[in-house]
């Protein structure tokens, strides 16, 4: 009996039997805030629940999602799928950095990021530091401004992050080689 089971093992191992479950380990979900909503109708009040959540693989991708649903656990699933087809990817320094500042502004809320030295860790605060900690920057210098909305202030981020370009995309349109740009 035991033979067998090894045997079994051993043949899921030559056909890569668990690959799906460490696909979907490397991905992190975060939840930032959950909030109960109500809707008036006819009746009376619907009570729902809304769910932000981020969602990110620490090597650059990262997105933001929302959720809403009867109960707290629908929400959440909700927010995963939207935030898994709202990624984007994040252009990383060698030190973990961003290639330049930047700012994002999403609403009311408005954020600032800054590139850091390495051993300067994410300081930041709130939704913001979420979505920077899953995207896999780990030195950086960022400031939420105006609103103190979460939503916000995370979409905001995002539209911060994926307008960053690199040297070599800013090289490529402007048609010179990547030595001139630091002459």
């Amino acid at each position: 009996m035991a033979e067998q089971q090894q045997q079994q093992q051993q043949q899921r191992r030559k056909k890569g039997g668990n690959r799906t479950k460490e696909k979907e380990s490397e991905w992190q979900e975060r939840v930032v805030q959950i909030r109960r909503v109500t809707k008036v109708v006819k009746g009376g009040k619907k009570l729902s629940f809304r769910a932000i959540v981020i969602v990110g693989n620490e090597r650059g991708q990262v997105g933001v999602g929302v959720g809403k649903a009867a109960d707290v656990i629908s929400a959440v699933k909700k927010g995963v799928a939207d935030g898994r087809k709202n990624l984007i990817t994040v252009p990383l320094t060698r030190s973990y950095s961003i290639p330049h500042p930047n700012d994002g502004i999403a609403g009311g809320a408005k954020v600032m990021v800054r590139p850091a030295t390495p051993g300067t860790g994410v300081i930041a605060g709130g939704a913001v530091r979420t979505v920077l900690e899953l995207a896999g920057v780990r030195n950086i210098l960022a400031k939420q401004l105006r609103s103190g909305n979460p939503l916000n202030n995370a979409r905001a981020t995002i539209e911060a992050l994926s307008t960053l370009r690199t040297f070599s995309e800013v090289a490529e349109e402007r048609g010179v080689p990547i030595e001139q740009l630091y002459a």
